[in-house]
């Protein structure tokens, strides 16, 4: 595998940190990853050697205010002053572009994860043509009544502090009862994974588990709802194969139970080809749990089956 970081502008002109890591030989397809909040794409090393081992080429950025795309003058987490969701899904499409253009005619894959697989529901409805096969993990599907609440309070933040600065009131709210679960915990972060390792890993990580400032939360809980909405999902083509994977411990995905809404959004719309997998007991991060090469497999094996059909 052989790696290489180059960046391209953001929206608001700000240059997004990227990567590209290519297989030893000629590439047979494209896989295109969206990290999550609080972290960023160097995490997914493991596996892209796993993609690459398979043939692919992969691209992947640190989104706006993560990893080393955090703009001068602002801390991590602060994903832009105004429509940073939509803003970020602008930039995903141009690295899209990117790698379209550096690899004609290879088919296109698209994994997201938890943050990123609500930027990829946007992605893949307001430019559906390219894509051949998407994965959303730890996804969720319509937003819960306390996120109608959590709108409400996040725009009372920003007017008390301002749009670049952290709300412990939000950040509480949307992290709060994550780990509760796994009482007595053996750290704020149980939540991610059963692997202790990997929870080390993250926390002992400072491009990871930062909270986001006021505006970025304003942005994506305004963008949720019509997600899944007639008007978005109906953008979204009907022959698109979509697997949506999640852990029935994973408190992002209503311990599956949003995955599961999700996918009836999905098919209520007419989309054909949407499947479902559940991993009884995993956390968030399926790539980091102690199931996580079953799931890489899984994954790997749904990719090819999508793109040769």
């Amino acid at each position: 595998m052989v790696e290489t970081q180059f960046s391209f502008p953001h929206p608001d002109g700000a240059l997004l940190a990227a990567r590209r890591w290519s297989p030893a030989g000629a590439p047979r397809g494209i896989v295109q990853i969206l990290h999550g909040m609080a972290e960023h794409c160097a995490r997914y090393e493991r596996f892209a050697m796993a993609l690459t081992a398979a043939g692919f080429v992969v691209y992947t950025h640190d989104a706006y205010g993560h990893g080393a795309s955090v703009v001068r003058g602002h801390a991590a987490g602060h994903m832009g002053d105004e429509d940073s969701f939509h803003k970020s899904v602008t930039a995903a499409h141009t690295l899209t572009q990117r790698a379209i253009a550096e690899h004609p005619g290879l088919p296109l894959v698209l994994f997201a994860h938890s943050m990123g697989s609500f930027h990829a529901q946007s992605l893949i409805a307001a430019h559906p043509a390219p894509w051949d096969a998407v994965v959303l993990s730890a996804t969720n599907g319509p937003p819960p009544p306390i996120a109608v609440l959590g709108r409400v309070v996040a725009r009372a933040e920003r007017r008390r502090i301002g749009r670049a600065q952290v709300s412990n009131l939000i950040h509480n709210m949307a992290f709060g009862g994550f780990n509760k679960p796994f009482e007595p915990a053996r750290t704020p972060f149980d939540w991610l994974s059963r692997d202790p390792a990997e929870v080390d890993k993250y926390i002992q990580d400072p491009l990871c588990g930062f909270p986001c400032s006021v505006q970025t939360w304003v942005d994506l809980l305004d963008a949720l709802k019509p997600l899944t909405a007639s008007q978005n999902v109906g953008k979204i083509r009907k022959d698109l194969p979509i697997l949506l994977i999640a852990g029935t411990r994973d408190a992002v995905g209503d311990m599956g139970e949003g995955v599961k809404r999700l996918q009836g959004v999905y098919q209520s719309a007419g989309l054909k080809r949407v499947t479902m997998k559940l991993y009884p007991e995993a956390r968030h991060e399926l790539l980091n749990e102690t199931n996580r090469d079953e799931v890489t497999r899984d994954v790997l094996g749904w990719i090819d089956g999508a793109i040769k059909r």
